[in-house]
């Protein structure tokens, strides 16, 4: 992979070289000033929603979470026990209220929950790594964040579009995890 990477950098920098030196180093100190501004900003928001995942986890709302989302956890991902459904809860409230990045460690100890040792994923970890990635957003308050920090006029209007998406791709994620789990169950 250093062999990839170092070509593509004497690459990059021969074309630097053959092309106008000063629009690419002018291009490239304003691309790093946007992005440091960019992190800052998100900075800022993924810790206001970690703060209120740890809120969360102190006042156990995360216990009450977790008998809401039971019976879903259990058709989802089977029985497991109480700490890894109680990660599972706060990793599908975190993605459902829009925070994506703050849901990872709680997704991260659910999976690590369900590993019974195996060099396999299990269909529960496998549901829970599609969980995950497809994010149903009821609220996507990083996105939101993002638009009003952008200057957006109406930052909320990609509340229904978001939501119709993130349900589509979660509905079909499930439906496929459980399908081939059924698939490959019967052939092993």
């Amino acid at each position: 992979m250093s062999f990839v990477w170092s070509g593509v950098m004497i690459f990059g920098l021969g074309l630097l070289l053959l092309g106008n030196v000063d629009i690419a180093v002018s291009s490239m100190l304003e691309g790093g000033s946007k992005a440091i501004t960019l992190a800052l900003k998100l900075w800022g928001i993924y810790a206001v929603w970690l703060g209120l995942l740890k809120i969360v986890e102190e006042t156990e709302l995360d216990k009450k979470l977790c008998k809401l989302f039971k019976p879903v956890i259990r058709l989802l991902v089977g029985k497991t026990d109480s700490y890894t459904e109680n990660q599972i809860a706060i990793n599908i409230t975190s993605n459902m209220l829009g925070m994506g990045n703050a849901s990872t460690p709680s997704g991260i100890n659910a999976i690590a929950g369900l590993d019974k040792g195996s060099r396999y994923a299990t269909a529960g970890m496998i549901m829970i790594l599609i969980l995950n990635a497809t994010g149903l957003d009821l609220i996507p308050t990083t996105v939101i964040g993002l638009r009003v920090m952008a200057g957006s006029n109406a930052p909320t209007d990609i509340i229904i579009p978001t939501f119709i998406a993130t349900f589509v791709n979660t509905l079909v994620g499930i439906v496929l995890v459980k399908l081939f789990s059924k698939i490959f169950k019967d052939k092993q």
